[in-house]
């Protein structure tokens, strides 16, 4: 007997979560590791980490802080050893400078995001976000009751925000751009040049904030030279918060640290939301991270030459299949490819690919490939690729790939229009 509607024990679901689900990353990911336990052999291309291991001397560091009883809380918003080995890390890799009240530690560069918005944000004000863009972003504007404001970045601007389009899309309830540089899922990245622009646009609108997310900083290729907008322009400091962390560069994903630089009012009220969330971020992790910060880096550049090497494997074998498409990206460990060329064509068992998550889910189903279709990240018909894995695999899953295209066809003709 079903229970009345007024039944106390019925679950209602907030407003706020009615339009939010899992990400489509997270359910393929999934999907893909139940059949993987089912003994189907699949490639999972969806994870957004390095398959490199944290390095030892990251490891031994977080090992001697707990040896020497580093395992209680800290101070709320990052200890003053980590904002300090933060503060340096600043001034040697992008030239600024940070007073200790103006950085913020969380659990993840994710809760920087969410803090930002959550301290910022009320209900009606507006987020831009290009897209293609990480899922998170969107879904977060959302939660704390923003509108995100989506703007598509076509392939021929290097899926990067024109400054055309950036003016039509800022209103007097804009509160905040959001940039990733470079970019999950596309791998773009901006240079100074592609840079000045916007922030010339910016300075124009000074209701406008500034949020970028330099996660991905050095996993950049072919010497293309990162830079991030609060070292190019000095008149956005007061309105700019840059957001980075440990978990790409350093393979620490798990670790879970994030940190964000920005006008100390911004911060104090960040901690204010953290202090009623997650209140500290990890002891141990935090021992890891200053580590990391303050440890050899040379191993960095090397990890990166090793990607660069997968990126021209995948998107080589890419431009080779019929139908597919893929831009080289400056950086990250993303492909972002088109498959306008394979829409509309039928597969083996009389299905007709009408979108990018058809093709995803027929590369899933008949050879066990699993990428993340370009409609998840606000962009179709694309699909991502995360080449951090190793290159066997990589040629295996893009070999399945030309193989399951292979395979398609296309549909008939009616006969009233044949000749």
């Amino acid at each position: 007997m079903n229970a009345p509607l007024h039944s106390p024990t019925l679950f209602r679901l907030s407003h706020r979560l009615s339009s939010i689900g899992v990400s489509e990353i997270l359910k393929i990911s999934g999907l893909a590791a139940e059949m993987k336990r089912q003994g189907r052999d699949v490639i999972i291309l969806g994870a957004g980490e390095p398959d490199f291991d944290t390095p030892d001397s990251i490891k031994d560091a977080a090992e001697r802080a707990m040896r020497a009883g580093a395992t209680k809380y800290t101070a709320l918003d990052g200890a003053p050893e980590l904002k300090s080995a933060i503060r340096a890390k600043f001034k040697r890799d992008n030239g600024l400078e940070f007073a200790q009240d103006e950085i913020t530690v969380s659990a993840g560069a994710k809760q920087v995001l969410f803090n930002a918005m959550m301290a910022t944000i009320n209900p009606g004000d507006e987020v831009i976000i290009p897209a293609p863009f990480w899922v998170t972003y969107a879904d977060i504007v959302t939660i704390v009751g923003g509108t995100p404001v989506l703007v598509p970045c076509s392939e021929a601007n290097g899926f990067r925000l024109s400054t055309d389009d950036l003016e039509r899309a800022i209103t007097p309830r804009t509160r905040w751009l959001m940039l990733n540089s470079p970019s999950n899922p596309s791998g773009a990245a901006y240079s100074e040049t592609d840079y000045r622009p916007i922030l010339d646009a910016l300075i124009k609108h000074p209701h406008v904030w500034l949020m970028v997310d330099d996660i991905y900083e050095h996993i950049v290729y072919d010497g293309f030279r990162f830079v991030t907008p609060a070292a190019i322009e000095p008149a956005l400091r007061s309105r700019t918060l840059t957001v980075n962390g440990v978990s790409k560069a350093y393979a620490m994903t798990g670790w879970r640290i994030g940190y964000g630089a920005g006008p100390s009012p911004l911060i104090r009220a960040m901690a204010v939301v953290q202090s009623q969330s997650t209140s500290c971020p990890s002891s141990v992790s935090q021992a890891a991270a200053i580590e990391a910060l303050n440890g050899p880096q040379d191993f960095i550049r090397e990890r990166c030459r090793s990607f660069q090497q997968r990126r021209d494997l995948v998107v080589g074998a890419l431009n080779g299949i019929d139908g597919i498409s893929c831009r080289v990206p400056e950086g990250a460990f993303y492909t972002f490819a088109s498959c306008a060329g394979l829409i509309g064509k039928i597969t083996p068992d009389g299905r007709t690919l009408q979108s990018d998550t058809d093709f995803a889910e027929y590369l899933l189903r008949t050879v066990g490939v699993a990428v993340i279709p370009g409609s998840a990240f606000g962009l179709a018909p694309y699909f991502r690729i995360s080449y951090a894995t190793s290159a066997v695999e990589l040629e295996d899953a893009c070999q399945r790939i030309a193989r399951a295209t292979a395979g398609l066809s296309r549909k008939p003709k009616d006969d009233a229009e044949r000749p």
